[in-house]
C-alpha cells in the first residue's frame, strides 16, 4: 500500500498502461511510489528499479515486497544505466522513467536538504561520495558560488547571496541548514522575504543540491542512454521541478524527434491537476514530458 502518492501518478499510469510487458526502468526509484502503482496495474510488467540513496532502497524494498520477482532493484546511478542492464543481461527495455524531485521521506531525514529544521549541510544523495554542501559552501569562491546559485536556479540575487556567504564565512564556517538559509534571507529586500509563495533560500537550496550531486550532467547523460536503450514503440517519462531540467529534456526529446527516433506526446508539459494540488501541494512545480521511441 502507498502510504503517500507520488507526483503526477495519475498520469504516470495511463501514460504507462499500454506496456504489457518487458521492463521498466524506473531510473529514480526513491521510495518506490511510481513503481508499486505501475506494478500494481501492469500485472505483466516488470520493473527494474535504481537509486544511489541506500535508505530510499530499503524503503522502496520493503512498499515492493509483495510484486517479489517482478522487481529487481539496484544501487547506482541513472547515468550508469547502460552498465546496470548490461550486468543484468537486459538487452532493451519496454520503458523508463525519471522523477528528477528530491522523495518527500528524505525531506526528513537529517541530510540537510531542507532548510525547516536545523540539521547539517550535507546534501548528498549518495551518502558514499565526498562532497557535501558544507564543503561547497565553504570552499569555493566567490565568483564560483555566483555561477552555480545563477546557472543551477536562476536566482536573481545570485551575486549578492555569494558575496555574503563569502563574508560570513570569514568569521566563521556555514555549518547548518538555518544557517545558510538565513544568511540569503538577509540578501533579499524585506519586502519581498514574505510575498513569495516559497522561501527566499528555495532556490539557492536547489542550486547546491544539484551541484553537489551533479544532476543536470547525470541527466543529459541518462536521457541519451535512456533513448538509446528503449525498444520499438517503449515509453520514456521524465518528471522534473525546474526550468533548467525541464529545458534539458525538452531539448532533448526535441532533438530526437526531428531525427525521426522519437514521437513527443506531450506537446506541453503535463502539469498536476487542481485535485492533485489539494492532496498534494508539493507537486506544485512538477512537470512531466513523454516520449514514444519510433
Amino acid at each position: 500500500m502507498v502510504d503517500h502518492y507520488p507526483v503526477l501518478y495519475r498520469e504516470i499510469i495511463q501514460f504507462f498502461r499500454y506496456i504489457e510487458n518487458g521492463y521498466l526502468v524506473d531510473a529514480t526509484l526513491g521510495g518506490g511510489g511510481h513503481s508499486f502503482l505501475i506494478l500494481k496495474y501492469n500485472p505483466n510488467l516488470k520493473v527494474v528499479g535504481i537509486d544511489r540513496d541506500e535508505y530510499a532502497i530499503e524503503i522502496a524494498k520493503d512498499r515492493l515486497s509483495e510484486f517479489k520477482d517482478r522487481v529487481i532493484i539496484q544501487k547506482g546511478s541513472f547515468k550508469d544505466i547502460d552498465i546496470l542492464l548490461e550486468s543484468l543481461s537486459i538487452k532493451k527495455a519496454s520503458g523508463f522513467l525519471f522523477d528528477l524531485g528530491v522523495s518527500h521521506f528524505q525531506l526528513k531525514l537529517e541530510r540537510g536538504f531542507s532548510f525547516q529544521r536545523e540539521e547539517f549541510l550535507d546534501m548528498r544523495m549518495d551518502r558514499s561520495q565526498r562532497l557535501t554542501a558544507f564543503d561547497v559552501v565553504n570552499s569555493l569562491s566567490e565568483q564560483q558560488l555566483y555561477r552555480i546559485i545563477r546557472d543551477y536556479s536562476e536566482e536573481k540575487f545570485a551575486l549578492r547571496i555569494a558575496k555574503r556567504i563569502v563574508d560570513y564565512r570569514r568569521n566563521k564556517k556555514i555549518e547548518t541548514t538555518r544557517e545558510l538559509a538565513d544568511i540569503v534571507c538577509q540578501v533579499y529586500p524585506p519586502n519581498l522575504r514574505y510575498s513569495s509563495r516559497i522561501h527566499p533560500a528555495t532556490r539557492t537550496f536547489q542550486a547546491i543540491r544539484i551541484y553537489v550531486n551533479n544532476e543536470l550532467n547525470q541527466l543529459e547523460t541518462g536521457l541519451e542512454k535512456a533513448i538509446k536503450l528503449t525498444e520499438k514503440d517503449g515509453i520514456i517519462a521524465v518528471i522534473s521541478f525546474h526550468s533548467i531540467e525541464d529545458r534539458i529534456v525538452k531539448h532533448t526529446f526535441k532533438k530526437y524527434q526531428q531525427l525521426k527516433i522519437l514521437e513527443v506526446l506531450t506537446k506541453k508539459p503535463v502539469i498536476p491537476s487542481k485535485k492533485e494540488l489539494m492532496e498534494n501541494p508539493a507537486s506544485r512545480s512538477g512537470k512531466l514530458r513523454v516520449v514514444r521511441r519510433l
